[in-house]
């Protein structure tokens, strides 16, 4: 039997808005026939359960017998597809324009070829403003057929146009799929690895993309292939922690769409991918001044657009918004204030719960716990880590696993919870080894924790300052600085030697320009 989480009728109608809802409650009752007063009884059944329950249903709606049930659901959910279709062909060109493409055919079956041209050579001009190749390709092929099996009196190199658009179009579709393709395989390989953790993970990376990057001329691509390219080599460069190039290609990335403002529109999601990015590479940058223009930008685009946003710009919007305000705190060393937005937060996560994947809530509560931590509220921090913990996803970013290990060890440290520390130490040395992520940071913290648990606060304070030495010396190896992407462990370090909170040390190190590793 369906439950809540796998039944798509109901899913689809708590996912509705009240604009939605509306819009579909008076096509229905216009007509007032017995199916559809059927329909509306179910449609108002279903948006008033919290849970799925069928045997709820049958009770509710009389007139509907069991075995009817799953052929008027399938009905329902048909009938709400082309009411939001119908509703949304205003706000996306694409829906539009497909729309058009079934005119042609409609007109064509008719035997009114030309009308069916006319409506097509329309559609094509729509179609390229929008730099929809695929959509394009569709258009030529069908007029490609009408004019090769009826005599339409067209121009007479008509032909070889038509075949010159074809094959230009055919060899942009091939660069789009490679292109496109590499950047999704880029961005699962980031899921999978992380940074590169050593030199073999780097070879890697870099052989894998350098053999599935296609060689093309620059000037000649259209818009989509240069952000598939523009996207692939963001993540290369992210996965080899060279931010500089990382923050170069992100730039390209967002200045492509500045010179296409259309698209803007058009593929709203891709363009607040972009200034994500442009973000996140400010960030790693430390370019505090551009983070600040960029997260304006993001904040203007999102306030001046959403009215047009569907729900998964919606929740784009929210995961880019809300991780660069948490970043921003980072940044300035400002967490105690960061934490006047965490319940707003846990409300939006819970809101998106259907449409967010579990890549992002690890990162938001990752995020949320080291915030907790640099407020110096360690039992909070705890509280998200052990969320952390607790989620069954596998080998998705095991990277952020492992250090929320490590973070969740250091905080009971801080508690005084040393027994329990001394407990944990194997079972996160055990995680972390199952991983392969044991890199010299993780054991040097493991090494400490372990040696000093009960040390005395003159011996513990030279430990710190030795734990220090000996991390930022191997801070110079480039694949053991993404440790502290992770975790400002060296500001934690300095906290101690100087009895000061954490954030104190970061947000000094923010206001005097100190550059951090």
């Amino acid at each position: 039997m369906p439950n809540s989480q796998t039944d798509a009728l109901f899913i689809l109608i708590k996912t509705l808005t009240k604009a939605e809802k509306r819009n579909f409650q008076l096509a229905f009752n216009k007509n007032n026939t017995k199916e559809d007063v059927l329909f509306i009884q179910l449609f108002t059944t279903l948006d008033k359960m919290k849970e799925y329950d069928e045997e709820q249903i049958l009770k509710k709606i009389t007139d509907i017998k069991k075995q009817q049930l799953s052929n008027v659901k399938a009905h329902l959910y048909k009938h709400l597809l082309s009411s939001l279709r119908q509703l949304y062909k205003q706000k996306d060109p694409l829906i539009d324009l497909r729309e058009q493409l079934d005119h042609a055919r409609v007109l064509y079956n008719k035997g009114l070829y030309n009308q069916s041209l006319k409506i097509l050579a329309k559609a094509k001009t729509m179609a390229l403003e929008q730099e929809e190749v695929m959509l394009t390709y569709e258009i030529v092929e069908f007029e490609k057929l009408i004019e090769s099996r009826h005599i339409t009196r067209s121009l007479e190199n008509r032909a070889e146009v038509l075949s010159a658009e074809s094959r230009q179009i055919e060899q942009q579709l091939t660069n789009i799929s490679r292109l496109s393709t590499l950047s999704l395989r880029m961005y699962g390989l980031y899921l999978k690895l992380g940074h590169a953790r050593n030199e073999r993970d780097a070879e890697m990376v870099k052989s894998f993309f350098e053999s599935q990057l296609p060689s093309l001329q620059h000037a000649h691509m259209s818009f989509y292939e240069k952000v598939y390219m523009y996207q692939a080599s963001s993540w290369y460069y992210y996965i080899l922690q060279d931010f500089v190039m990382y923050y170069r290609y992100t730039q390209k990335w967002v200045d492509l769409f500045r010179k296409y403002p259309s698209l803007q529109q058009t593929d709203m999601d891709l363009y607040i991918k972009a200034q994500h990015n442009l973000l996140t590479a400010h960030f790693y940058t430390s370019n505090f001044e551009k983070f600040k223009t960029a997260l304006q930008d993001l904040e203007e685009f999102i306030r001046d657009n959403q009215d047009n946003f569907h729900e998964n710009t919606r929740t784009s919007a929210f995961v880019y918004l809300y991780t660069a305000k948490i970043n921003r705190y980072f940044l300035e060393g400002t967490f105690s204030q960061g934490l006047a937005m965490v319940p707003e937060l846990e409300t939006e996560i819970s809101r998106h719960t259907l449409k967010i994947d579990q890549h992002r809530v690890l990162v938001f509560y990752y995020k949320i716990a080291c915030l907790y931590f640099g407020s110096g509220d360690n039992s909070k921090a705890i509280v998200y880590l052990n969320k952390i913990i607790n989620l069954k996803i596998g080998n998705l970013r095991a990277d952020i696993q492992c250090f929320a290990r490590i973070l969740h060890l250091i905080a009971h440290y801080e508690l005084e919870n040393y027994s329990l520390v001394e407990y944990l130490i194997k079972s996160v040395y055990h995680f972390i080894s199952k991983h392969k992520d044991l890199g010299l940071v993780m054991e040097e913290i493991m090494k400490f924790l372990r040696r000093y648990i009960y040390a005395n606060p003159k011996a513990l304070r030279n430990a710190f300052v030795d734990l220090k030495d000996r991390l930022e010396q191997i801070s110079e190896d480039p694949y053991e600085r993404r440790s502290f992407l992770y975790l400002d462990i060296i500001s934690w370090l300095e906290s101690k030697i100087e009895s000061i909170p954490v954030q104190e040390v970061i947000h000094r190190k923010f206001v005097n320009k100190e550059k951090r590793i």
